[in-house]
């Protein structure tokens, strides 16, 4: 299949998910507390058909001789069709309780094979890539029902998914010494005169205390991260949303052992999350994503390369999870992208876009101004 109908394909994939997945029969409950969102990007392209197993396939052990053979222990069973990374045992434990989906084969409809590109197409949620507009940052800029809602980026500055709005702060722990108190009251006495100033200095402040004390000997550990997004999350009734981001997915050799890490590090972090959240996990959605799959069939190396379709994930107390969402279009040569990728059968915003209008209650009108060329999906995501 070309390009130009690839993405042609992405834009009416709509009407194919409504054919085969339960009508809406209504758009969202109303939530005691504020409904949260994570949003989490797995910067490097995650490889899906070594994460969410095709093993019914009778391609897959013909494309995937070596890797096929390379896992260490049983795979985690989701339906006749599909079985998780063993790595995932967290993650399948929330299948098992409904609070965890799969979505196979899903593109953003980025066209080319570049991952800063792709993950700034996916940050954006455009049809061109725009640095100064991120889709989580006008969708909070839309959320009425939330008014005060405020973002968080676990990040140094913010990224492109929060830009375009004032509500977002970031944070991301420091290896350096703590400030002396004395030196916080001086700057608070020096930016007295200045509201814009002193108002910065306290969120500031303010987060770090809630995060508490998340040093560790590897800056930036993803679980503690995550533990320390969701105590954030819980800490602070106007934070409903977050952005957490982990890279390390370009396994282009020796993958079954570094993608067997990087699972147990988004499985351990995964659960880190949900402890901190605690209650607030009920009400909260965790979409996970990553800017493009990996080739079909693999290399040389004991690895896979740039790819197209790959895969994603919700997750949390407001998912109506356990199930495989998505259509699969199958592995043979003549049923890839190009000869040597999964064909993405559905859109990556879409999915996306579904959780923001039933979580968020974002309207049809709402919901194209955050993607213009992605309308919400009429299938029931969330609780």
């Amino acid at each position: 299949m070309k390009r130009r109908q690839f993405v042609k394909m992405l834009g009416a994939s709509a009407s194919l998910v409504m054919m085969q997945s339960p009508v809406l029969a209504a758009i969202n409950k109303s939530h005691k507390k504020p409904a949260k969102v994570v949003w989490l990007v797995l910067r490097g392209g995650m490889d899906s058909l070594h994460t969410v197993v095709p093993y019914n396939d009778p391609d897959y052990a013909s494309l995937r001789p070596k890797l096929a053979k390379t896992f260490k222990n049983d795979l985690l069973p989701l339906n006749s069709d599909f079985a998780l990374h063993p790595s995932l045992k967290h993650m399948h434990s929330l299948y098992k309780n409904k609070q965890m989906m799969p979505i196979v084969a899903v593109g953003s409809g980025y066209p080319k094979r570049s991952h800063f590109d792709g993950q700034d197409f996916l940050e954006s949620g455009l049809t061109t890539m725009d640095h100064d507009t991120g889709w989580l940052g006008r969708a909070i800029n839309l959320l009425q029902v939330q008014p005060n809602s405020k973002a968080l980026a676990v990040a140094n500055s913010v990224p492109i998914s929060l830009r375009d709005t004032e509500k977002v702060s970031t944070w991301y722990p420091s290896n350096l010494k703590d400030a002396d108190e004395n030196i916080y009251e001086s700057l608070m006495d020096l930016y007295q005169e200045d509201e814009l100033l002193s108002s910065r200095l306290n969120e500031g402040l303010n987060t770090q205390d809630m995060a508490g004390n998340s040093k560790t000997k590897k800056k930036g550990k993803f679980v503690d991260l995550a533990r320390a997004c969701g105590k954030l999350l819980a800490s602070n009734n106007d934070t409903d949303c977050a952005m957490l981001e982990v890279g390390g997915w370009d396994t282009h050799n020796n993958q079954s052992f570094r993608l067997a890490r990087q699972l147990t590090d988004l499985d351990n972090g995964i659960a880190a999350l949900q402890e901190e959240l605690a209650d607030d996990w009920q009400n909260t959605v965790v979409m996970v994503a990553t800017e493009f799959g990996r080739t079909a069939k693999e290399n040389g190396t004991g690895g896979t390369d740039h790819g197209t379709g790959g895969a994603m994930f919700m997750l949390g107390g407001a998912v109506n999870g356990g199930k495989v969402l998505g259509q699969w279009p199958g592995l043979k040569q003549e049923q890839l992208f190009e000869g040597r990728d999964l064909m993405p059968t559905t859109s990556t915003f879409s999915w996306i876009a579904t959780v923001l209008q039933q979580h968020w209650q974002l309207s049809n009108d709402d919901i194209s101004k955050v993607f213009p060329s992605a309308p919400a999906y009429k299938v029931k995501l969330t609780t």
